[in-house]
Formats: structure tokens, sequence, C-alpha cells
């Protein structure tokens, strides 16, 4: 298995500092690269955190706190991992810094959830070595990430950095084309429409959707994927279901009128000035559900380790 001693993480907003922490209690150092002083002087105390929801008060990793790529030392890195702001032009500003700094033995990943590495990249002369490194929120507490090629991408490239991320303890996926949405987010998008149509068309309401996946269906993703299951169940009666139903799912090709309502009106969610989306948000509500949410995340990622600990 690949030997990772040490790793580069650019951007220190939320997915940066998660991501560093999944290094850093897995005995790595990290230099996290952050422009912004004011979130820099943060950093510490953050992955600390990070480190602490993972079970390690006392991480063997060092952290490092870099203002600019200049600043690397290079010596031992063994992967980069952009995490700047979703903005293209942005992203391509800081691969084309890197490409000019980091050795060519080096992998260049991209965090990025909406831009194929292909644009990221484009134009660059190392493009082989260049990748999407998909991590999912929470980063620290979500097993999977997704290894995204593009059409120029190196497979040994593509390998290796897999090999890295089981190191660090992660489930890496491997997507051999850079579509939009990769792999997990265009499952997960197909499900989204399904569900908020059935909301709008006043089938459901929200809350009895989410029960239906959470203790329905989706009950059963911890112990098996949706092809491993109809493998159990039978593939025949997943097709008998298909030829009934598929004729009235929800095939729109523009988010529903219910979610860019939502989003007009500033509903989005616990981050807004509203406090609302599909549910009404407090502080105190919201504190208590991210407490649930990231307990139950824990729970089921030690079902998951006690399964291959068998």
């Amino acid at each position: 298995m690949e030997q990772v001693d040490h790793a580069v993480v650019i951007g220190g907003g939320i997915m940066g500092c998660d991501i560093a922490a999944i290094f850093l209690t897995n005995g790595c150092d990290v230099q996290i690269v952050e422009p912004s002083a004011a979130v820099r002087n943060t950093l510490p105390n953050r992955c600390t955190q990070a480190c602490h929801a993972l079970g390690h008060d006392n991480p063997q990793g060092r952290l490092d706190v870099l203002a600019r790529p200049g600043e690397i030392v290079w010596s031992d890195v063994s992967i980069v991992i952009e995490c700047a702001p979703e903005k293209l032009d942005v992203k391509q500003r800081v691969f084309a810094e890197l490409e000019s700094l980091a050795p060519t033995s080096v992998p260049l990943t991209s965090n990025s959830s909406s831009f194929p590495i292909s644009r990221i990249g484009a134009g660059l002369k190392t493009r082989a070595r260049m990748l999407g490194l998909h991590f999912f929120m929470p980063a620290h507490l979500v097993p999977a990430v997704e290894v995204v090629r593009s059409d120029v991408s190196d497979e040994a490239v593509a390998l290796k950095v897999s090999d890295i991320m089981r190191r660090v303890g992660k489930k890496p996926v491997q997507v051999k084309k850079d579509v939009p949405g990769f792999l997990a987010n265009r499952i997960q998008h197909a499900l989204m429409r399904e569900a908020i149509s059935l909301v709008e068309q006043g089938f459901a309401s929200a809350q009895d959707v989410d029960l239906a996946v959470r203790y329905g269906f989706g009950f059963r993703y911890i112990a098996a994927g949706p092809l491993l299951q109809k493998d159990l169940a039978g593939i025949d009666i997943h097709c008998a279901a298909a030829a009934t139903m598929y004729p009235h799912l929800n095939t729109a090709s523009e988010p529903s009128p219910l979610m860019q309502q939502l989003v007009e009106r500033g509903e989005t969610g616990v981050k807004s000035a509203a406090r609302r989306g599909f549910y009404q948000w407090d502080d105190v509500a919201i504190a208590t559900e991210r407490d649930r949410y990231e307990r139950a995340l824990r729970k089921a990622m030690q079902i998951l380790r006690d399964e291959e600990a068998i």
C-alpha cells in the first residue's frame, strides 16, 4: 500500500479542514495553504475539533498553516488536494501555480463537486497527474471518496491516489470518466428529483419522504448497495416493478419549481437567514440535529469497520 508521509491541502474552509484531519489522525503531516489570515487563525482549533470527532485528541501528524503555495515545503509530499472556493477561474489559477511548484511525481487533485478536472487542468502540461478527488460532507466522517479521471489522467496515478486514500482509512471509488456529477452525486440527484417531486405533487410531506428513505430502502444501504441488494432480492422482481413505475417517474431536465422557489425566497436550510428550508429551524434545533447527525454517522462508520474486522 502507498506510503503517505505528508499531504498538502489548498484551502482552509470546512472541507479543507476536515480533509486535513483525516491525514492528521493517520499520523501524516499536513500543510494547509489558506490566504485569509482570519481563517488561518481558526485552523488549529477547527482541525483539533475534527480530529476529536474521529476519536483522536492527540493526533500524531503535524499541522502547518501557510499563506501561499510558494511557502510549501515539498520534501516527502505524497499528494496535493485542492479545496479552494468553487469558482473555475480560481481553481485554474491554483492548478497552474501548483504545476510550476510541485515535483512531477506528486498527484494534483481537486475536491470540486461541480467542475470536471479536465476543465480545471485545461491547457496545463502535466494533466496526466491531475485527478478529481471528491469527498462527501462531512469529509472526515463519510468514508467514501471518488477518484475521478479525465481522458488524459494516468491510470497509474489514479491507482496511486486510491492507495493513498486507503492508507488513511477512506473507501476510494474509481470513476473512469469525467462526467458531470461524477458517480455518487448523479445517483443522489436522481433520487432527489423524485423525492422533491413527490412533495411538490402532494403525495407526501418532506418528513414522510425522509422517513421512507431512512427507515425503508435507505436502511439497507449500510449493508448493501442498490445493485448488490437487487442480486439478493431478485433482479426479475425489480425489472417487473420498473416496468410499472418508470413511465411515471419524474424526468425533468431542470431543478423543480419547488426547489427554485425555496432558493428565490432565501429558504435554503439551516444556513439561511430565514432559518427555513423543507423544515423550520432555530438555534437549538440546528445544534441538536447536527449533533444527532454526526453521532449517527460515527455509529454507521463503526458498523462498517466492525464488518471489515470479521
